[in-house]
């Protein structure tokens, strides 16, 4: 059986692109306890490790710590060394777009470990962000005092590119008005909140020549991520994340990139971290928590060495 990929949220399960990508097992561990108790929650992961083998759990960054509390105290009662808790620093859209793509290659040869540490390469091949009414209190992106300033105009919109490297503009209706974009073929997903679409689907799908555009359901975690909404509400935003989407050119991508043995628990990885254990490559290297996000020191050799496998975007 595959490596099973978990998420803590239904909204962070695509639709598979094929009958053969698996789907993502929901470990819902922000609910209250009395809907999903933590006994239950233990049970289940327990019952991944027994059918899969290994667990890969992508939480987002902006989730409550009582969510990655509850993930650490289910791998310390079942004392699993099985279980990869990874916190990607990308927006909610982006995780369940990276979630998918960890779902696509779980069915190839890749090792466990592997599988965990390519979830770092390929974050950064993830093009997420969002359109926003006000950047006010943003502090996940760079922002400006006079941006900040604009946010209080009568309807303002704001284009704001999370990963790979933050990006903030504010838009007037001008067509040219797109944040740097992919130079190689993507496909794009994007949520509606309380926001128009017609910027995403008309603007910035044709800018970026994606190969295709599917909507999706807006995760519960973007309104805390970016800031937008109130309780009851998302508030007005539209989150959008372009990825490559062939499996066959995430597995040249992943493959590409030389692997090691990890010093602490043995398992393969690629980079310069074991995605399951965290522990560094180097003993030099300095400490990250368990789950942490990307460093430069893993993105840059690994995504050059692995560039040449991806394709042009078309003109």
């Amino acid at each position: 059986m595959p490596t099973a990929i978990a998420v803590t949220d239904p909204d962070l399960v695509l639709t598979s692109p094929d009958r053969h990508t698996p789907t993502a097992s929901v470990l819902p561990v922000g609910e209250p306890q009395e809907r999903y108790p933590l006994d239950r929650a233990i049970i289940d992961v327990h019952t991944l490790i027994e059918q899969h083998g290994y667990v890969i759990v992508l939480c987002p960054q902006s989730a409550p710590d009582t969510v990655l509390h509850r993930l650490h105290a289910i791998r310390s009662v079942l004392e699993s060394d099985r279980i990869a808790i990874l916190r990607p620093e990308l927006p909610p859209l982006g995780l369940a777009v990276l979630a998918l793509q960890l779902r696509q290659l779980s069915i190839c040869d890749f090792s466990p470990g592997v599988l965990a540490s390519a979830a770092r390469l390929l974050a950064h091949y993830v093009y997420a962000g969002a359109v926003v009414g006000s950047v006010a209190k943003l502090d996940r992106v760079p922002v400006t005092l006079r941006a900040h300033a604009k946010s209080w105009s009568p309807g303002a919109q704001f284009a704001v590119l999370a990963s790979p490297q933050p990006e903030l503009l504010r838009l007037t209706g001008a067509a040219d008005e797109t944040p740097g974009g992919p130079s190689f073929g993507t496909h794009l997903f994007y949520a509606a909140g309380q926001g128009s679409t017609d910027w995403v689907t008309g603007a910035l799908a044709p800018a970026w020549r994606v190969h295709g555009v599917t909507e999706a359901r807006l995760p519960a975690e973007s309104a805390r991520w970016w800031a937008t909404g109130k309780a009851g509400g998302p508030g007005r935003i539209v989150e959008f994340a372009a990825a490559i989407p062939d499996i066959s050119i995430l597995y040249q991508l992943v493959s590409s990139v030389r692997r090691e043995d990890c010093r602490w628990c043995g398992l393969e990885l690629i980079g310069d971290r074991c995605g399951f254990c965290a522990a560094p490559l180097s003993p030099d290297a300095p400490p990250e928590r368990v789950g942490g996000g990307r460093s430069a020191a893993v993105l840059q050799p690994a995504a050059a060495s692995a560039r040449a496998a991806l394709p042009r975007a078309p003109h």
